[in-house]
C-alpha cells in the first residue's frame, strides 16, 4: 500500500481488518513507527478521526503534527500554471515537498465545496498532495470518500455480526445542513466488497452517484428497506443530481424505534457527529440497539492497522 486515498488501495481487505481486530486486542505492542512522524492538515474540523488517528499513531511509537491548515498556515494555490496575485500565498508544490521532509506520512481532511460537483470530484486537494509529496498520504475524509471510516465499519459489522451473511441497510436521514455524500460513498463501495445483504434507502432525488452504487439495490420505501435488516447505518446525504442542495423531503426520514421494528432488532451505526432527534431519536441512541460508540473506538484501530501498512512498505 503506497497511500490510503480510496478503498482502491487496500490489497487485502480481509487481512487489513484482522490486522485491525489483533491491534485492538494488543494496541501497543509493536513500535514499528519509533522514530517516525506523522502530519496531519486539517482543512476542517474534526473530533475522532483527527483524536483516533493521532491515538493510532502514538500506538505505533510515531511522533505526530497537528495542524489546521485553514487557519494556521499560509492559503494555498492548488491550481497549475497559477498567477498567484490573489490571496493564495503558497503554492502546493512547495507545500507537499517540503512537510515530505517533515513527515513519514502526510494525513490530509479537506471537504468539498458542495458548489460545483465536477470539481469536488477531481479531488483536487487530494491528488495534489499525491502529486508532490514523496511520502504516503492518508485520507482523512476528502470530497467523495471517507475511506478510514469506511474500514472502521466493516471492522464493526464483522465483529457484531451473528449471521454468516447479515442485510445491511444504509438510510438517508433527514439533516438541516447540505452535507457530503463522502461517507455514504466509502461505505456503498466497502459493503460491496463484503458478503453481505446490501440495500440503500433514500427519498427520490437523494441518489447517490450511479458509478458509485452500480448494482446496488436502492429503495425508496424506507420501511420496506429496513424488513429483517441486522444493521442499520443512518447517515445524511445532499442531493447529488442536484449537487449539494437539500430538498424538500415530506416524509419523516428521522430513524426511531418504531420503524426499527420492522428489522431483526437491527445494531444502528452512524459515524458521529449525530443530531438527536433529527437524524436519530433519542429512543434509539440511548437503546442498546445503538452501537455508534464502539463503532466510534474501532476508529483507531482502523488507523493504526493502516498506518502500519504504510511504515511497512514505505521501508
Amino acid at each position: 500500500m503506497k497511500n490510503y486515498i480510496n478503498l482502491t488501495d487496500i490489497e487485502n481487505l480481509k487481512a487489513l481488518i484482522q490486522e485491525a481486530k489483533v491491534m485492538k486486542s494488543k494496541p501497543s505492542e509493536e513500535k514499528p513507527g519509533k522514530g517516525k512522524t506523522l502530519g496531519m492538515l486539517f482543512f476542517n474540523p474534526s473530533l475522532r478521526t483527527r483524536l483516533s488517528t493521532e491515538k493510532a499513531a502514538k500506538f505505533l511509537g510515531m511522533d505526530v503534527m497537528v495542524m489546521n491548515a485553514d487557519k494556521d498556515g499560509w492559503a494555498l494555490e492548488f491550481e497549475d500554471a497559477a498567477i498567484m496575485n490573489s490571496d493564495k500565498a503558497e503554492h502546493i508544490k512547495e507545500a507537499a515537498a517540503v512537510l515530505s521532509q517533515y513527515c513519514d506520512i502526510i494525513a490530509v481532511r479537506a471537504f468539498p465545496g458542495l458548489k460545483d460537483r465536477d470539481q469536488d470530484e477531481t479531488e483536487l486537494v487530494m491528488n495534489s498532495f499525491k502529486k508532490y509529496a514523496s511520502v504516503p498520504i492518508v485520507n482523512l475524509e476528502s470530497a467523495t470518500a471517507h475511506p478510514l471510516q469506511a474500514l472502521t465499519d466493516a471492522i464493526t459489522i464483522q465483529e457484531l455480526s451473528e449471521k454468516t451473511r447479515a442485510k445491511v441497510v444504509l438510510s438517508w436521514a433527514p439533516h438541516p445542513k447540505a452535507l457530503p455524500q463522502s461517507v455514504a460513498n466509502s461505505f456503498t463501495e466497502m459493503m460491496q466488497q463484503m458478503d453481505v445483504d446490501f440495500v440503500i434507502t433514500n427519498p427520490e432525488g437523494y441518489d447517490l452517484d450511479p458509478k458509485v452504487i452500480k448494482e446496488v439495490r436502492v429503495e425508496h420505501d424506507q420501511e420496506k428497506a429496513f424488513e429483517d435488516a441486522d444493521f442499520v447505518y443512518v447517515k445524511n446525504w445532499s442531493s447529488y443530481e442536484q449537487y449539494g442542495q437539500v430538498l424538500e423531503v415530506q416524509e419523516n426520514w428521522t430513524v426511531d424505534q418504531a420503524k426499527l421494528k420492522k428489522t431483526n432488532n437491527a445494531k444502528v451505526m452512524h459515524c458521529l457527529p449525530v443530531r438527536r432527534n433529527v437524524v436519530i431519536a433519542d429512543d434509539i441512541l440511548d437503546s442498546e440497539n445503538s452501537i455508534v460508540i464502539q463503532q466510534a473506538n474501532n476508529r483507531t484501530y482502523a488507523a493504526q492497522a493502516v498506518l502500519k501498512k504504510l511504515l511497512e512498505c514505505s521501508k
